[in-house]
């Protein structure tokens, strides 16, 4: 890591581009794949797990009862994005086609990631308990909200329902393990605050293998071969413009409405991410008919961004926090 930052290259946004290039050369498929999904699903509950056992009742009580930190994420979520989505219409048909932009619009109306949000804010030293009510909150709720946006803002055909599997797949793989952790805080907080490697290595590890699947999916998918690469860079620029729009309202929203910066983190990373493993399965759902594959290219590719951007960001939250430390101490 030293060595890298010599050239200014961050190791962790360099292990997810490596990643994604590994998932993209080597896809896997069958059997291969099951196990993927498999041991990214036990990462994330790991990862809960862990985080429940680090927070004390009290703070986690403390972000249940942060509702304006809670509701700046949801506007940032559900009216931010498709505000800004809605604006990019007139980007048809110069610079998008009509699919690219209907996959575009989607990704605004889809709700928050939950995992990367909070691995992102753990990394930044941010409000983790907020971070994971705010987060959770964002992605329950964008199983009624999502559905409903798109019926307004969208014409679909057929009925679009909601699969409340949706809300079990969150109980099971997130709330579950996180209150599991806090039954078990009293046997492990001890040895997890003397040895703080394990949470390290579980927030880095389940982004990579997040990468590794969406990557890996695209390309026994087959999406890429149904586009242009002139499509492509053009989604990709929009992504990048979508995300530095919002990063830069967020960032600021969370000054001027004077948040701590721990809760102006929690902003950031979890008002600025859309998730794919929600988006994905609605989209087949509310989209049947249509050519889901295109539909969710700009998801899939704003996902990578944002991983990658939002990595290098928390990467720098730390830093500074790491200094303001050190210089508090001396």
């Amino acid at each position: 890591m030293k060595f890298l930052s010599r050239f200014h290259l961050d190791g962790f946004v360099l292990g997810i581009v490596a990643v994604a290039i590994l998932g993209t050369v080597f896809p896997v498929s069958g059997t291969g794949q099951t196990v993927l999904d498999w041991a990214t699903r036990i990462a994330i509950g790991v990862l809960f797990l862990l985080y429940g056992a680090r927070l004390s009742p009290q703070e986690a009580l403390k972000g249940l009862k942060h509702w304006r930190l809670h509701s700046v994420v949801f506007a940032a979520t559900f009216v931010l994005f498709p505000l800004i989505g809605l604006a990019l219409r007139i980007l048809v048909p110069g610079v998008l086609s009509e699919d690219m932009y209907t996959g575009i619009l989607y990704l605004c109306l889809v709700p928050s990631t939950v995992q990367s949000s909070i691995a992102f804010t753990s990394i930044a030293k941010g409000n983790v308990a907020g971070a994971i009510v705010s987060a959770s909150f964002s992605n329950l709720i964008g199983v009624f909200v999502t559905p409903a946006l798109v019926i307004l803002l969208m014409n679909t055909t057929g009925d679009a329902h909601v699969d409340f599997s949706s809300i079990l797949d969150i109980v099971l793989q997130l709330l579950l393990p996180f209150f599991v952790g806090q039954l078990i805080r009293p046997f492990v907080i001890d040895w997890l605050q003397k040895y703080s490697e394990p949470t390290r290595i579980v927030d880095r590890g389940s982004i990579f293998l997040v990468v590794f699947s969406a990557f890996s999916a695209s390309m026994t998918e087959g999406i890429w071969h149904t586009v242009t690469v002139w499509q492509v860079i053009g989604v990709v620029l929009v992504c990048f413009v979508i995300l530095a729009v919002v990063l830069a309202v967020t960032a600021v929203a969370g000054r001027k409405l004077g948040f701590s910066v721990p809760d102006r983190i929690v902003i950031v990373f979890c008002g600025s991410k859309k998730s794919l493993a929600t988006g994905l399965p609605m989209a087949s759902v509310l989209f049947a008919g249509h050519p889901v594959g295109l539909i969710v290219l700009p998801l899939m590719i704003f996902h990578q961004i944002q991983l990658i951007v939002c990595a290098a960001l928390a990467q720098k939250y730390s830093r500074r926090s790491r200094e303001e430390s050190a210089s508090t101490v001396s």
